[in-house]
């Protein structure tokens, strides 16, 4: 089971309800649904700390919020897709994996 707006409020302890509220409406987080109640999860809770770091502590308008959240998911995007890239070149064969490393340096050297 997920955690309750109370719990993420607790967890983050220097945000309001209210606060919590207008971060989801905004769709800057963006927890799941049960039975009509919004379900946070801990990555949630990373992502409202963040939201509220950004805004009340180092002054970001909340204009750019949306700008930073995204680049910050593309990042995240960029990453996973390069873990899963890793993961497929690890289960080729010997032969395979040497002339990917050797394509890799050439291309490392050229750029």
């Amino acid at each position: 089971m997920g955690l309750t707006e109370q719990d993420v409020v607790a967890a983050v302890g220097e945000i309001s309800a209210r606060r919590l509220r207008m971060i989801v409406r905004r769709g800057w987080v963006r927890p799941q649904r049960r039975a009509g109640m919004a379900e946070f999860s801990e990555a949630d809770v990373a992502r409202v700390r963040l939201v509220y770091l950004l805004t009340e502590k180092l002054e970001v308008r909340e204009e750019d919020v949306p700008v930073i959240l995204s680049l910050l998911d593309q990042v995240h995007g960029l990453r996973r897709a390069l873990r899963n890239l890793g993961r497929a070149v690890e289960s080729q064969p010997d032969e395979v994996r040497a002339r990917i490393a050797r394509t890799f340096r050439d291309l490392d050297r050229t750029n």
